[in-house]
């Protein structure tokens, strides 16, 4: 292992140790603190569901609930880390639909091809270097070979990464706004 390679595993390891004890004074806060925080990451993670659903509607999309509920899952206080989680939100579903899409074209919709379906997604985000979207993947492939939809297989997919797709970017843009807004008032979450 070279010099910068150690030094790089000994930042990231920092990192961590940091991020650990930051964890833990965090709980520390007072009540009133704690519930300053979540009042606000509440509200911010709110307003990001609603404006991921409310269009969904207008462009026929069915099951916009889904771009919902990845606003929600990606939504944190922490723009990095809602950039870290939209990244794995959207690889996940993107590579899950895809494999998820061969293998019922290619065997059918059965147990053993959505048990494959899933090992297939995981393995490629390993593959990919994104191991972290394996189990986003993997559930992206049951929804498409266990929930019942109406419509083609094909059409579930290109659905459901629209809605993925645009829930993230109205986490991401969320966040964002209200970073700005906290940097310029002074506020810190």
């Amino acid at each position: 292992m070279r010099a910068s390679e150690r030094r790089t595993a000994r930042d990231v390891s920092r990192l961590g140790l940091l991020r650990d004890q930051l964890g833990r004074v965090a709980k520390r806060l007072p009540l009133r603190r704690r519930l300053s925080r979540g009042t606000a990451h509440g509200v911010m993670s709110a307003c990001a569901a609603i404006v991921a659903y409310l269009p969904t509607q207008a462009l026929g999309l069915r099951e916009g609930f889904w771009s919902a509920i990845t606003a929600l899952a990606v939504a944190q206080t922490e723009f990095g880390a809602t950039r870290s989680t939209a990244r794995d939100q959207f690889t996940g579903a993107a590579i899950g639909g895809m494999i998820g899409l061969g293998t019922y074209l290619a065997a059918g919709p059965s147990l053993p091809s959505y048990a494959l379906s899933v090992l297939l997604s995981i393995v490629a985000c390993g593959l990919v270097n994104v191991a972290s979207a394996g189990r986003l993947a993997a559930i992206t492939a049951t929804i498409l070979l266990l929930v019942p939809h109406l419509g083609s297989v094909e059409r579930m997919l290109w659905s459901r990464v629209f809605e993925v797709g645009w829930g993230v970017c109205v986490a991401i843009v969320t966040v964002w706004i209200v970073t700005r807004i906290n940097r310029r008032l002074g506020i810190a979450l």
